[in-house]
C-alpha cells in the first residue's frame, strides 16, 4: 500500500462510524432573486446568467466543434456514458473513456455530465453519481459539461435537494479564475479557463 492508499484508509476507517448530519432547513418560498421571481422560463435564465459569468453556451455538435478549434492538442476525456452522444461530433479528435492520470497534460478538454443547470445563479451541478470522472471536469483547460434541458432548477436550495445522500459535488460557475495576485483577474487557476455548456 503507497502512502496515498494508507492515508485514504486511516481518513475512511475514522470517519466509517461516523452518522452524516442533516442538510440545514431552509425557507424555500422565499424569494432568491428579482430575475427568479419574474422568469417563467427557467432554461432561459439559466442561459443568460452561464454567460454572464464567462460560461459559453453549445446547443448543438456544430457549436462544440467549433469551440474545441482553440483546443491544444486533439485528445479529449470523455465519460463513458457520454460517448454516443459525442463520439461523431467529435470525430476528428481521440477521445479516450477512461482518464489516464499519466496523460493528464495531453487533455485538451473533458466532457462530462452534469447533475443540474441552476437557473438562479448561471452554475452547473456536477456530482459523484452522474460523472464517471472528476479530474475529467478540473483537469483540462477545456471543460464541456453536458446538461439536459429538464434538469435545469431554479434556484440554489432546489439544487441542493437534489444531492440526497450525496458525498461528492461540484458547483461550477463559469470558468476558474481568481484575482488574488495584486487584483489581476486570471482564467484557470483552479480548474478549466474555457466552461462549455452543451444543452441538449
Amino acid at each position: 500500500m503507497n502512502d496515498r492508499d494508507q492515508v485514504l484508509h486511516r481518513v475512511r476507517s475514522a470517519t466509517a462510524s461516523r452518522a452524516r448530519g442533516e442538510y440545514p432547513l431552509w425557507d424555500d418560498v422565499l424569494v432568491h432573486s428579482r430575475a427568479i421571481r419574474d422568469s417563467d422560463d427557467p432554461p432561459a435564465l439559466f442561459a443568460a446568467k452561464f454567460e454572464a459569468v464567462g460560461g459559453r453556451l453549445a446547443h448543438d455538435a456544430a457549436a462544440v466543434t467549433a469551440a474545441l478549434k482553440e483546443a491544444t492538442s486533439k485528445r479529449g476525456y470523455v465519460d463513458p456514458a457520454l460517448q454516443p452522444l459525442v463520439g461523431d461530433a467529435l470525430g476528428g479528435f481521440t477521445l479516450d473513456t477512461t482518464f489516464d492520470r499519466a496523460r493528464v497534460d495531453e487533455y485538451a478538454f473533458g466532457v462530462t455530465r452534469a447533475t443540474a443547470g441552476i437557473a438562479e445563479s448561471g452554475s452547473l451541478l456536477i456530482t459523484g453519481d452522474d460523472t464517471a470522472s472528476r479530474l475529467g471536469a478540473l483537469a483540462p483547460w477545456i471543460h464541456i459539461a453536458v446538461l439536459e434541458r429538464a434538469n435545469i432548477v431554479r434556484t440554489i436550495p432546489d439544487a441542493i435537494a437534489l444531492l440526497g445522500p450525496q458525498t461528492n459535488a461540484l458547483f461550477v460557475t463559469g470558468p476558474s479564475k481568481t484575482a488574488d495576485v495584486e487584483g489581476i483577474l486570471i482564467k484557470g487557476v483552479h480548474g478549466p479557463g474555457v466552461q462549455i455548456c452543451w444543452l441538449v
